[in-house]
């Protein structure tokens, strides 16, 4: 429970209304109850306030009262939303221990506080961070190191020394520091396999969604920057680097030894080739491919990708293509009609007697 001034404070808002009105939760326009607080992100949305039981509303700044509820105005509705969303729904820690069917290996560090969940499994030499959650049957390899207030869903694997920050969040069924995909061709045809013996480092704040694969380095380290989120089925190769606060939507593939820089963006199933260089804030739209370095602040789309702009241009063309190829057809049944009559002419005029 808090004020809607209590809030206010929180997102940097400012209250038209009762600002000692009772907030009990949050919820979106079309399930909030009485007493919980909703938010108005776009203006276009208006007309489904008049169904709204919310007790307030979060809005932009520019909006005026429109029907005497209580109003939370703030620059980004979306951002405050998402705070105060957070700010009811958070929980505290509760260090549940260790599961009695727990394996922990030797010379492992664990903290007073944590909790391990049934059948984990945790290798030689293993540190843990203080208020660190590991669900059920996660297995983590030897000398690993876990950072604080880290949340390891179930079934996730994370090979031997990789290294993982503060207040990570990694999703079921993800793979760190698998080796990656790495052979060198005999003569014969025969692929050898080339061993992996780097590892992976994941920075503070970064979120790994499901079933998301990451390969271990073949000498060195894989990165993932500080701040990054990743969506379900990624896959990130051996030696990428990644760098903070990037945003990689679902079944994106980056190829071995690409480097990202800060605020990239790739859309959802863009494919990065390997050995690429993508600068600081490139935006990458969804089912592109990318095979050449982006500089800085680029915008690209399409495969291979080009600039964004022109590829729109290119696919507004492309929808024509029908149309115009039966133009084309029209054109050369046109000119190839003209072309037959001024060669029968020609031959006529031919056969005309001459006056000698």
């Amino acid at each position: 429970m808090a004020t809607l001034k209590e809030l206010a404070a929180l997102v940097d808002g400012e209250v038209v209304g009762e600002e000692s009105l009772e907030i009990s939760g949050f919820n979106d326009l079309e399930n909030a109850g009485a007493g919980e607080i909703s938010f108005l992100a776009d203006l276009k949305r208006q007309k489904q306030l008049a169904s709204c039981r919310a007790a307030a509303l979060i809005v932009p700044r520019k909006l005026e009262p429109v029907d005497g509820r209580p109003l939370l105005r703030v620059d980004n509705p979306y951002l405050a939303a998402t705070l105060i969303q957070n700010f009811f729904t958070a929980q505290p820690f509760v260090a549940a221990g260790i599961h009695p069917s727990a394996v922990i290996g030797e010379g492992c560090r664990l903290p007073a506080e944590v909790t391990i969940g049934p059948l984990v499994v945790l290798g030689k030499g293993v540190r843990l961070g203080q208020r660190v959650a590991i669900g059920a049957g996660v297995a983590i390899g030897d000398q690993v190191e876990i950072g604080e207030e880290v949340v390891i869903h179930p079934n996730v694997t994370i090979y031997p020394r990789c290294r993982i920050g503060n207040r990570v969040i990694i999703h079921a069924g993800s793979v760190i520091g698998s080796d990656g995909f790495g052979y060198a061709t005999t003569a014969q045809g025969k692929h050898v396999k080339r061993a992996h013996q780097g590892v992976v480092v994941v920075g503070d704040e970064v979120e790994i969604g499901a079933n998301v694969c990451v390969d271990r380095a073949t000498f060195g380290e894989t990165v993932i920057g500080a701040g990054t989120k990743i969506d379900n089925l990624v896959q990130v190769g051996h030696n990428v680097e990644i760098g903070e606060n990037c945003l990689l939507v679902a079944q994106v593939g980056i190829a071995g030894s690409t480097r990202l820089g800060k605020l990239v963006v790739l859309g959802g199933q863009a494919g990065i080739a390997g050995h690429l260089e993508l600068a600081d804030g490139v935006m990458v739209a969804g089912q592109s491919g990318v095979h050449n370095n982006q500089p800085a602040g680029a915008r690209v789309a399409g495969y291979p990708a080009i600039d964004y702009k022109k590829w729109l241009r290119a696919s507004a063309a492309a929808a024509r293509l029908p149309e115009m190829v039966r133009e084309l057809r029209e054109l050369r049944r046109q000119v190839e009609q003209l072309t037959g009559n001024a060669t029968a002419g020609d031959e006529a005029k031919a056969k005309e007697p001459r006056d000698e």
